[in-house]
């Protein structure tokens, strides 16, 4: 692994890891809320394939700095942090993988930033909850609540998440659940790599996370996913009981010639188990 710290037009630091080959084509991966640069998928498939794996920690996780106080957090915004750092790092086009709500993210780059995403993949991505409803009743309604004020959103979230960030394995049940996500983590070594990604992703509290429900839940998203122009597949698991296939089946219809790939029995770790299949829609 190949640490990057990039310095973005408003001063903040965007972290970014790479994995696979320097001179190899270039694969970003958005990581799933939350989630961390820790994380290489699987990193047999990211070797077979060539490719130079750049994963990002988004605004406060792991070693990025968090938004300061009193900013809302914008998909938008967010999709515009990737593409400086990616001009930083001298990369004129990549393809892009956006794992849950790192997918969110992603649109977000490809819709404003085309020129740069030449290749676009989706893998468990939920759909917007006023859509399709997966936020859980009780968080919906706090979500809802905050939405006429989201500079004030990350701040009044930070107390949900007390407990979770001093104990990071903890969090793993918002990632991964139901019993095709249970057989991927029986794997001890999977479950490590899991863990890994989630105690890096609570480096700092849970500035990371909040930021994340902010730009995807509450603050206007600043794009539109219709507009997206690059070839884009969607990889849906068939046992995912966080983000099911319906949330495929909404950006099948919204994005342009969006190309939806069902996989039977897979969970939301979906990313983890068919990493070479989605790193080859990438390239």
């Amino acid at each position: 692994m190949t640490e990057h710290r990039v310095t973005l037009p408003d001063g903040r630091t965007l972290a970014l890891a790479e994995y696979g080959r320097s001179d190899g084509p270039v694969v970003v991966l958005l990581p799933c809320a939350p989630g961390s640069r820790h994380l290489d998928p699987d990193p047999a498939a990211t070797a077979a394939a060539g490719v130079r794996l750049l994963v990002v920690d988004r605004p406060g996780y792991g070693e990025s700095s968090p938004l300061p106080a009193g900013v809302a957090s914008t998909l938008a915004a967010r999709g515009d942090d990737v593409a400086a750092a990616l001009r930083a790092l001298d990369v004129a086009e990549a393809g892009v993988v956006g794992w849950s709500n790192g997918g969110s993210v992603a649109l977000a780059l490809a819709a404003r930033h085309p020129a740069v995403v030449q290749a676009l993949v989706l893998v468990a991505t939920p759909a917007p909850d006023d859509d399709v409803p997966w936020v859980p009743d009780e968080y919906r309604a706090v979500n809802r609540a905050l939405r006429p004020d989201p500079a004030s959103a990350a701040e009044r979230l930070a107390p949900y998440f007390a407990e979770v960030v001093t104990d990071p394995a903890a969090s793993i049940d918002t990632m991964a659940a139901g019993p095709a996500d249970e057989a991927v983590l029986s794997d001890g070594a999977r479950r490590d790599q899991v863990v890994a990604m989630l105690a890096e992703a609570f480096r700092q509290g849970a500035a990371g996370v909040v930021s994340d429900i902010v730009a995807v839940n509450i603050a206007p998203a600043g794009f539109d996913p219709a507009s997206v122009g690059a070839p884009t597949t969607l990889f849906y698991g068939t046992a995912d009981v966080l983000v099911g296939p319906e949330h495929g089946d909404y950006w099948a219809a919204i994005v342009p010639d969006a190309q939806l790939r069902k996989v039977d029995g897979a969970g939301h770790l979906v990313a983890l188990t068919h990493w070479a299949d989605i790193l080859a829609a990438a390239r």
